[in-house]
């Protein structure tokens, strides 16, 4: 992340505005928000990293960190807000434990204040660096969920996770993970898909495995940069608007190639399935056999629609979706307008209509759209053959994934209508005996 991209000047487009109602207002559904308490601040610098140059949109801010008035008010909100008893929070950054264990502790009095007998659980992205004792303690006496960071083997993972002098973080991001263990905290993983490691799938797979990662998941990396005379201030490209003809695919040079990351896929699936049902998680699988069977997979990119997993910034404003931190879809400030309403308002249900409503011709015909749902928006920005904009940078990844994996996903959604565990398609390959 070069100084430029950071401190570049903030244009301050216009924000849209939504009707005031009453703050504790429940939403009509259940939603999730991504918290960024210390904003876009991180004590590494990955190349590859969307989120740190959001500070460009807060060109007056030194500090990032979220208020003790700020905390109190998202903390009884949120809880106010779900129509549900078990209400998540998820923190993220930027990098979380850069506000150090005393803020944390702060959240877990304020969620037992105002749970008022709800069922809260806490879960923690962190690139693990900074991680002690202190640290492992309370994340086991508070039973939060952690998510490491990790982009496999050193080789690769210090490709492009480096810190602020551009030194390699693999040797710290193990100690943290060695130090989760020691307290015996619950932890997972998170691995960006990215140029080089897409080229390495059983390399990634097998050491995520022998760390101890129960659950993996797998982000592809699809970035654009910014058209030429951009005025944005930003380097990297917006989402693109499904009204509009958008040109522009020149991707990054860490984005993962589509090709590549279908035969990651591939690879490691013919690993897992024939080795790791039912032992090792990995987050793509499991969603894609809740769609083969109908039961639905619980992930927004693989939704028909979605708009329920916003995000919250330092300073209560409320954004459509992680990736669409820009002031066209600020829906608001929580400390004005109630979380309910923004999650409700006619502008968030169109952002989350837009998903299915947008599909290209060539995507609704697509055998299995069932599976895909044309994926994240985001990176719907090339066109069919046909030459209809809107088909996913990732298209043919997923074609070759999803049409690779049919006959064993049939085998264990079968094994599951028999009341059978899934992980017996591992006794005799993909035969099936009932």
């Amino acid at each position: 992340m070069t100084p430029s991209r950071r401190l570049a000047k903030n244009r301050n487009p216009a924000v849209i505005s939504i009707p005031m109602s009453s703050p504790t207002a429940r939403a009509s559904r259940p939603f999730h928000i991504m918290t960024k308490p210390i904003g876009p601040l991180c004590n590494l610098d990955c190349e590859y990293c969307f989120y740190l140059e959001k500070e460009v949109l807060y060109p007056e801010k030194s500090n990032f960190r979220m208020s003790d008035e700020v905390l109190e008010n998202y903390v009884r909100t949120y809880i106010e807000a779900q129509p549900v008893n078990e209400v998540n929070f998820a923190w993220q950054g930027g990098e979380p434990t850069l506000l150090g264990v005393k803020f944390f502790r702060k959240v877990v009095e304020l969620q037992k204040k105002y749970g008022e007998g709800r069922q809260i659980s806490n879960a923690f992205q962190t690139n693990g660096t900074l991680l002690n004792d202190e640290w492992g303690e309370f994340l086991h006496e508070s039973g939060f969920l952690v998510g490491i960071s990790i982009d496999g083997p050193a080789r690769l993972h210090d490709r492009y996770r480096v810190d602020k002098g551009g030194k390699p973080t693999f040797d710290k991001v193990m100690q943290g993970v060695g130090l989760l263990k020691k307290h015996k905290v619950e932890f997972n993983t998170l691995t960006v898909v990215n140029r080089a490691n897409s080229r390495h799938p059983l390399e990634v797979y097998r050491f995520l495995k022998k760390i101890g990662s129960g659950f993996i998941q797998f982000i592809p990396l699809v970035e654009r940069s910014v058209e030429p005379g951009s005025d944005t201030g930003l380097d990297l490209a917006p989402p693109p608007d499904p009204e509009k003809k958008n040109r522009h695919i020149l991707v990054t040079s860490w984005s993962v190639r589509a090709d590549d990351y279908g035969e990651f896929l591939v690879k490691i699936f013919d690993e897992w399935v024939r080795k790791d049902v039912g032992k090792t998680f990995v987050q793509i699988f499991d969603v894609t056999l809740g769609n083969w069977t109908g039961m639905g997979g619980g992930l927004c990119v693989f939704s028909e629609k979605c708009g329920l997993g916003l995000a919250l910034e330092h300073n209560g404003d409320l954004y459509s979706c992680d990736h669409y931190v820009y002031p066209k879809f600020k829906l608001g400030n929580i400390m004005n307008l109630g979380l309910g309403s923004m999650v409700d308002s006619d502008f968030q249900r169109k952002f989350g209509n837009d998903k299915s409503d947008t599909l290209p011709k060539y995507c609704r015909e697509c055998e299995v759209r069932f599976a895909c749902h044309g994926e994240c928006p985001k990176h719907r920005f090339i066109r069919t053959p046909d030459g209809e904009p809107g088909l996913n940078y990732l298209c043919a990844a997923y074609k070759k994934f999803f049409k690779h994996v049919g006959p064993a996903m049939n085998t264990m959604g079968q094994l599951l209508q028999n009341k059978r565990p899934p992980s017996m398609i591992m006794d005799k390959g993909s035969r099936l005996d009932c």
